[in-house]
């Protein structure tokens, strides 16, 4: 493994010299983005202090693939598709559910339970076992997201490449992300976190305690809560305006799995739903 990340990190160093005729960084390339897909490393993880660690060596492979693949076109059922990575296959194989109109690019890596219904899972992103992505949600590239848990309709989950050291959304276990939220900008979402519909959560958004008013972080809704969008008041010289933030509104028991009529209930109280 060290050895291949010293290969990856040689080429990112001429990188501009290289392309598809390149043979042996194609070769390369391809070695690390098989381990990738196959799940054997992942582009980040949480250490033990809960704070992201960037593998970056693989990114740069991610970035050296755009480099040394050349446009192709390829089919899958009556759709046609024109690009430089190629699509996932073996579902059955690796116990993963997709539905017609889900796709997911070669260097995800979905664990066995995973549930696709008609989304798109980029490169480098990770699911984890028990996951349902929902019709029309994204994951995009490096994005981490845990098992057993949902990602409603329309849920859009940011990615990011560049810069390397940069690191992807996390999203942790057990959690359900409501309708149409937007998670992105390297935010982290807690195990056990259920986010009403609609939020917004990005690295700079205050995540806010509805009990104290106290700001609990920048981007990170703690484990195990319910969380909603909210707007919190700001003078300008031109007025006052609501700028967003995430309300926590209720801390919930660790490990216990979510009643979503109960949940339903809490959210309606606060103008939210699931």
């Amino acid at each position: 493994m060290a050895d291949l990340e010293s290969q990856i990190r040689e080429l990112w160093e001429r990188r501009d010299t290289l392309g598809p005729a390149d043979t042996d960084a194609v070769e390369t390339v391809h070695a690390a983005i098989d381990l990738l897909d196959r799940g054997e490393v992942r582009v980040a993880e949480l250490g033990a202090d809960g704070q992201p660690v960037v593998h970056e060596w693989l990114k740069l492979a991610i970035l050296l693939l755009f480099r040394v693949s050349g446009l192709e076109t390829s089919e899958a059922g009556p759709f046609e598709y024109h690009d430089r990575l190629p699509l996932k296959r073996d579902y059955a194989a690796s116990g993963v559910r997709v539905v017609p109109g889900a796709s997911a690019r070669w260097g995800s890596h979905l664990e066995p339970g995973v549930i696709l219904m008609p989304s798109y899972v980029n490169i480098g992103a990770r699911v984890g076992s028990g996951t349902m992505v929902d019709t029309w949600a994204t994951v995009a590239s490096c994005a981490q997201i845990g098992r057993n848990t949902h990602l409603s309709g329309g849920v859009g989950i940011g990615g990011v490449l560049e810069p390397p050291q940069a690191a992807p959304v996390f999203v942790g276990d057990d959690c359900y992300i409501g309708s149409r939220c937007i998670v992105a900008e390297g935010a982290r979402v807690g195990d056990g976190v259920v986010l009403g519909a609609g939020a917004i959560l990005t690295g700079t958004i205050p995540v806010i305690d509805a009990e104290t008013g106290e700001e609990l972080s920048r981007g990170v809704v703690p484990s195990w809560c319910v969380a909603v969008s909210a707007t919190r008041p700001r003078a300008y010289p031109g007025g006052e305006f609501g700028l967003p933030c995430v309300l926590v509104i209720k801390r919930t028991e660790p490990g216990k799995r979510h009643d979503k009529s109960g949940l339903n209930d809490i959210l309606r109280q606060h103008g939210s739903a699931l």
